[in-house]
């Protein structure tokens, strides 16, 4: 038995699973006793709760079904032929999947119990309501981080247990097919909600806003239960997923490399670290939590700041982490371990810095305000400026990325001088010392992962909300309550979709060197490599990736068209099923008279019903072509292809992604501007409404998407890694 497995840093593991599970069960049944409101509020909140379950639990058999062949041939292709028949890596990919699916059913359903508690609220005061919707999305945090913590270390001391101490370096390996069950699972989720919402979405507003020139949320518009149900199913069962998935790849992809250290050390610590830093994150997450006290204001007339609120949350729960990293980086590591602290500082700080640029170019500053002003001469110069910002906005976020990598990088190495890290088979210590560093930084950024997704849930919670208001006929007895649970659910969103940019950024780089890993033992095993010592065989490696060779410049520039493809493949999709929408908001406004005037009731059910069925159909073309094409470039090309085609798709994807991110957000937010300052039904807002169409599925569907499509092809890359270098067929 290795004694550092079992002690004080390893208890911290359970220990926040059981404390993060608890309360968020408290806080479950905490917002279940709160009252519910009139009659007819309890029946719109059982239509949308209605409809998301039921969208769930028809995209999970798809995804199941899909599961079971996928199951089948990963053990033929990777554990037939590398494990000895022994199913590790296809039983932890089953799990992987079926830990994300739950993942996401229970971020429907911590939303879908609050809105109308939250809209109830609203009645009475504006800093309840604001407390029940972070309350039901800290639920969400809470569950999300402690299910996949669960998931990895509950996987890692199993396998451990089945393979014997001494094959401790392997069993990150043989877990890694849970990293991308939960990508592949996230991808169908995030990808399916988003056609899901915004489907349902663009054609409610367009025919209801722009077309009929009644209000967002009435309850004559047949399309606005499918809109609200999409709020559930895309900003939370998708998020809770795509997060979901992030930090449970991230975690083994830190673990792969911290097993070639052990080997070098003889210090499990460099496997545990990632763990326990998720552990002490998700207590952080808890304390900062009770920092989110809304403060009622004296009159109604007075708002309340929830974005000041929520921000106290994050700050406490960013202090108490970099309290805690340090005592655990120096207790694992030594007086050495300093470097590691600073490096995941880094990471903390690169989160906070993309949270403040996010919100800049989202919020009611300069970029959202050249969009609303450009509304005032049309839709064409509102999507002109719209397009701009958008593009503008990639660049400190990415710049920040990359200088936190750097100076991460540099720490690493500054680590391994200091700590003695010594030569692996495959790699120099210098060189995983470096990228140990980057490791430290990821886990540092990634540890917010609970306080931020609380903060999400809290966007789609409001929306749901302020839907129920509207239809139910309250808006008057809620009063400016209502402007108030608007007013940051977009911000928070865009916040939460920044944030899973950036770490999906540092994720994708970390698990690229877990791919080298994979890629290294199974090239040392071969002739003539066995014989060459470890800097020429590194030396090897990273000459591998020149662009002189033909198989690198294929692959990359494959791996660079996949985001726009895919991006493509999801905006059209949003298209056709909002086409349908549309047509079908048309007819039963020609065909069901007194609809418009409020005497007769629109047939929800025939709007959720197309959104679904698009949503089903729309996500497999898409979500087939990340997977398989990394696999088709490694089999035809080799893992050189591979590897540059997996450092393409993440060159590419970081920029469309926070392009399509920041820009939708901005164009949503100058729409909400214009309406603020009362000018609904005028052409200005008319053009606002069409800018922000075109951007409803950038930033809900194809932005958010390639968060998973960035980490779902390395996922790929690493599981089936060994058949890139064993069977090739064309190696140029």
């Amino acid at each position: 038995m290795i004694p550092q497995l079992y002690d004080i840093y390893a208890w911290t593991i359970p220990i926040s699973i059981i404390v993060a599970i608890g309360l968020a069960y408290y806080l479950l049944k905490y917002i279940e006793r709160q009252p519910s409101g009139t009659e007819k509020m309890i029946m719109i909140h059982q239509g949308i709760r209605e409809g998301a379950k039921a969208y769930l639990m028809r995209q999970y058999k798809v995804v199941l079904a899909i599961l079971g062949v996928l199951t089948v041939l990963i053990y033929i292709a990777v554990d037939h032929t590398i494990h000895g028949g022994v199913p590790y890596v296809s039983v932890s990919f089953m799990l992987g999947t079926i830990s994300s699916l739950i993942a996401g059913y229970v971020s429907m359903e911590a939303a879908t119990r609050s809105n109308v508690k939250v809209a109830n609220a609203a009645r009475e005061s504006q800093a309840k309501p604001l407390k029940l919707a972070f309350y039901g999305g800290l639920v969400l945090g809470l569950m999300v981080v402690a299910m996949s913590l669960l998931g990895v270390a509950g996987l890692f001391y199993s396998y451990l247990f089945f393979v014997g101490d001494e094959n401790l370096h392997h069993v990150p390996e043989l877990i890694m097919g849970y990293g991308f069950g939960a990508s592949l699972a996230a991808l169908f989720a995030q990808l399916g909600g988003g056609i899901y919402t915004k489907a349902a979405d663009v054609g409610a507003d367009l025919v209801g806003k722009v077309e009929a020139g009644i209000p967002e949320d009435d309850p004559r518009n047949p399309a606005v239960i499918a809109d609200n149900v999409g709020d559930n199913v895309g900003d939370c069962a998708g998020r809770g997923a795509d997060l979901f998935e992030s930090i449970s790849a991230e975690n083994i992809g830190s673990m792969i490399i911290g097993a070639s250290i052990y080997l070098a050390t003889n210090n499990v610590y460099f496997i545990l670290f990632p763990l326990v830093a998720r552990a002490l994150g998700l207590l952080a997450t808890i304390v900062g939590a009770f920092a989110v006290r809304p403060v009622e204001p004296p009159s109604r007339d007075q708002l309340i700041n929830p974005l000041a609120s929520l921000r106290n949350g994050l700050i406490v729960s960013t202090i108490l982490i970099a309290i805690l990293f340090y005592f655990v980086s120096v207790g694992m590591f030594g007086p050495a371990g300093i470097y590691v602290y600073f490096a995941s500082l880094l990471g903390l700080a690169a989160a906070l810095i993309i949270e403040v640029l996010t919100e800049y170019y989202t919020g009611d500053h300069k970029p959202v305000l050249s969009i609303a002003e450009a509304s005032k001469t049309g839709p064409a110069t509102n999507i002109l400026m719209g397009i701009s910002v958008g593009m503008e906005s990639t660049a400190l976020p990415v710049i920040t990325v990359v200088v936190a990598l750097i100076i991460a990088y540099v720490l690493g190495l500054d680590f391994a001088a200091a700590y003695g890290i010594g030569d692996t088979p495959y790699f120099t210590g210098t060189f995983l010392g470096g990228v140990y560093g980057t490791v430290a930084a990821t886990i540092g950024m990634l540890s917010l992962t609970g306080i931020i997704l609380a903060m999400d849930g809290y966007g789609p919670i409001a929306d749901n909300a302020g839907g129920i208001i509207e239809m139910s006929g309250i808006e008057e007895e809620v009063g400016k309550t209502g402007e108030v649970l608007d007013a940051a659910g977009n911000t928070t969103k865009a916040l939460a979709k920044g944030f899973g940019m950036g770490s999906a950024t540092m994720a994708a780089l970390l698990l690229f060197q877990a791919f080298l890993e994979v890629v290294a033992k199974v090239l040392k095993e071969l002739e003539p490599y066995k014989n060459w010592a470890v800097a020429e065989f590194q030396e090897y490696l990273f000459k591998a990736f020149t662009l002189s060779d033909p198989a690198v410049l294929v692959g990359l520039l494959i791996g660079a068209m996949i985001p726009f493809l895919f991006s493509s493949m999801a905006i059209k999709a949003v298209g056709r099923a909002a086409g349908e929408i549309i047509e079908e908001v048309r007819r039963q406004f020609r065909e069901i008279p007194g609809i418009l005037e409020g005497k007769a009731k629109p047939d929800y059910a025939k709007c959720v019903d197309i959104t679904t069925k698009a949503a089903q159909k729309e996500m497999i073309i898409p979500s087939l072509l990340v997977f398989l094409s990394p696999i088709i470039v490694g089999i035809l090309l080799g893992f050189k292809a591979a590897g540059a085609f997996l450092l393409g798709v993440t060159a590419s994807g970081i920029m469309v992604a926070f392009f399509m991110n920041n820009g939708g957000a901005a164009w949503d937010n100058a729409k909400k501007y214009i309406e603020r300052m009362g000018l609904k039904g005028t052409d200005e807002h008319k053009a606002a409404v069409i800018g922000d169409t075109v951007g409803d599925p950038l930033k809900d569907t194809a932005g958010p998407s390639l968060h998973i499509v960035l980490k779902l092809v390395n996922n790929v890359a690493i599981v089936f890694g060994a058949l890139f270098v064993l069977f090739v067929l064309f190696a140029l």
